[in-house]
């Protein structure tokens, strides 16, 4: 079953990996840093190696996006962000897993300073969730 592995951070400025631009990653020790980058990657290898690992994207400033809405009247477009929120959605990951245990397991690795993570079953036509 996939799930998808959504990454909410406020990093200032806008930036990726966001643990480098949140408070909260800046006031952990350089080495530390390096430590859970190599964390990271073992973990991406491991994904990788083990075919769970579908695709993952990080997301641009929120501030550079559109919103396009509904009305009678016919679609409108505002600027973003979406929501008027501290956190924004800032990237995520899609994975393949044989059980929610599993998708558990892996998506605690990715909560980060500054980051939340939420995982959520994918759904597709066809998929064993319809």
């Amino acid at each position: 079953m996939k799930y998808v592995i959504l990454i909410h951070s406020n990093p200032d400025p806008w930036g990726h990996p966001t643990s480098a631009y949140t408070a909260e990653g800046r006031a952990i020790p350089k080495e530390r840093h390096e430590e859970m980058d190599r964390q990271f990657e073992a973990l991406l290898t491991e994904l990788s190696a083990s075919g769970e690992f579908v695709t993952a994207e990080a997301l641009g400033d929120p501030a550079s996006s559109t919103i396009y809405a509904w009305s009678p009247e016919g679609s409108f477009a505002t600027d973003g962000p979406y929501a008027e929120a501290k956190e924004q959605l800032a990237g995520f990951f899609l994975i393949d897993c044989q059980s929610r245990e599993r998708a558990e397991e892996i998506a605690a690795q990715f909560a980060g300073p500054g980051s939340t993570v939420e995982l959520r079953p994918a759904m597709w036509s066809g998929g064993e969730d319809q």
